[in-house]
């Protein structure tokens, strides 16, 4: 991450979790001593995300009860989720070296003292081989970049850890933790609820949590291509049944990219750039690994309206100044297919453009 000052913003907004952080990712070090080695020409800094956001998060419940089906909670985006940032502290929220940033919020500033943590761990092996014909081996640990954000939302704690790797890898973990909602359960045997003491339990619900990536990817012009791998029928291309190949399709429109994962096919996204290509003629890109839990569970025309977001695990929008919200800026006042619904409707180019995802 860059040193100097202004790339990294930490003011909190009520409807953001955590301010845009403007991000450039390093390449790995050398990997000497073996048959493997990089030039140092390959070295440089490229550009990977303009802004990330945390823009909505819904708790939908799964209980029929008329005493719990009405609950669906935003817990990012209605309980403003920045203004409930905790004040972490060192040796229980954070170990190790840390470099602790205060949050200001919006509007009515109120400082958040150490409401952001930012420290390094290591994360095991990174990479190791031995020569089978010398026995010499070389190995490198991985570490990462770890920025950690905690809220309370009632009865909910909900920890965001972003990580950055030594390989280039980002990822952002969602932790809930807390205590879970109960409720009284009725006599026998009861499918929508988890009994946690005698006729107690905890109501079958949802996290859905969203994450906005502004991506610029060696540039502003981008464009996703969906990966999959499939097997190929006995042919006489194929006499053995033994070939699998990769399967790449262009998302081009936003009627296009609004994508599910799938296990079976191993379907990710490869969010790559326009513009700059590598030495071996490919675009330079990231891949978008899903992890390909459920989706919305309601059924469609159920009063779960407003978070159209949920029934797909991929959006890909062109960028719009204002186009922030996954269900919208105001997600429990409107009648729904506000936020994604919306912004996609006029179903603009995603193929060289400045995208979203």
């Amino acid at each position: 991450m860059k040193k100097n000052g202004g790339d990294i913003r930490t003011c909190i907004d009520y409807r953001i979790a955590i301010q845009p952080i403007k991000l450039t990712q390093y390449p790995l070090p050398l990997i000497d001593d073996l048959l493997i080695g990089f030039e140092s020409g390959l070295w440089g800094v490229q550009s990977v995300l303009e802004a990330v956001h945390k823009t909505t998060g819904l708790v939908p419940f799964g209980e029929p009860q008329p005493t719990h089906e009405w609950q669906n909670y935003f817990d990012a985006g209605e309980y403003q989720f920045g203004r409930l940032a905790n004040c972490l502290v060192l040796g229980c929220d954070c170990l190790g070296k840390i470099q602790y940033l205060d949050a200001t919020e919006a509007d009515e500033p109120v400082l958040i003292a150490n409401a952001i943590c930012i420290h390094e761990e290591d994360f095991g092996t990174l990479w190791k081989h031995t020569d089978v014909f010398t026995a010499k081996g070389s190995v490198r640990r991985q570490r990462r970049l770890v920025i950690p954000f905690f809220v309370t939302v009632g009865n909910y704690d909900y920890g965001l850890y972003w990580y950055f790797y030594l390989d280039d890898k980002i990822e952002l973990e969602c932790k809930a933790t807390g205590i879970v909602f109960s409720s009284g359960l009725p006599e026998g045997e009861y499918d929508f609820a988890t009994e946690m003491a005698p006729r107690l339990g905890a109501p079958c619900r949802q996290h859905l949590p969203s994450a906005r990536l502004d991506v610029v990817i060696d540039g502003n012009k981008c464009h996703v291509d969906e990966l999959e791998v499939r097997r190929l029928p006995i042919s006489p291309e194929t006499p053995v049944g033994n070939a699998f190949k990769r399967v790449v399709t262009r998302l081009e429109r936003e009627s296009d990219a609004q994508r599910e994962a799938d296990n079976k096919l191993g379907r990710d996204w490869l969010i790559a750039s326009s513009e700059k290509v590598k030495r071996l003629g490919r675009p330079t890109g990231y891949a978008l690994y899903p992890e390909g839990a459920p989706l919305l569970l309601a059924e469609d025309d159920s009063s779960i309206k407003r978070v159209q977001y949920a029934t797909k695990h991929l959006w890909v929008t062109q960028y719009a100044r204002g186009e922030m919200w996954a269900a919208g800026y105001t997600p429990n006042r409107h009648p729904g297919h506000a936020g994604l619904p919306a912004y996609t409707k006029a179903n603009r180019s995603v193929d060289g453009e400045d995208i979203v995802v």
